[in-house]
């Protein structure tokens, strides 16, 4: 399988899963995984299966092991992303203040269905569970930057300003 990374990244990723590594017992690698899987996400932008197995390989654990932490956790990506990650919540007080409605919207707007990426690689929509913001519901999140109170017009208007 093709190396995930460039000679930088794969002296950043030695450097990084080192360091990783002397925090935790010999015997104890597999402790160190979040912060292996979120290495490769930082180097390469989301998690790919190259990047899984340098994982496993460095934790001494099976890909298999690497792949149940990289997808149960949201914050980790095992597609590329687009450029703009677009979390809609969909929790019940966003629920009940219109995130439905919302994320139906968005998804008109950018020809996508939650979980997926636009054509032109620039966003992905996705439905997330909560944002922690129930009193100015409803919300979403395009990758850091938090929005609330929103109309599905206000998030259009936000999407304008990024394309």
């Amino acid at each position: 399988m093709a190396a995930p990374f460039d000679a930088d990244q794969q002296a950043r990723f030695d450097a990084g899963i080192a360091k990783l590594l002397s925090q935790f017992p010999n015997d104890r690698k597999q402790a160190a995984m979040m912060g292996a899987v979120r290495l490769v996400q930082e180097l390469v932008g989301w998690v790919p299966p190259e990047g899984m197995e340098q994982v496993a390989q460095k934790l001494e654990v099976p890909v298999s092991k690497v792949l149940e932490v990289a997808t149960f956790y949201v914050m980790f990506f095992t597609k590329k992303p687009g450029k703009y990650v677009i979390d809609v919540c969909t929790n019940i007080s966003c629920s009940l203040c219109g995130a439905e409605k919302l994320l139906e919207g968005l998804e008109r707007k950018l020809d996508v269905h939650a979980g997926e990426t636009t054509a032109d690689g620039k966003f992905t929509l996705r439905e997330a569970e909560c944002l922690g913001s129930c009193h100015t519901a409803p919300c979403l999140q395009i990758n850091e930057d938090h929005h609330e109170n929103l109309s599905l017009k206000q998030a259009e208007e936000l999407l304008a300003k990024l394309a």
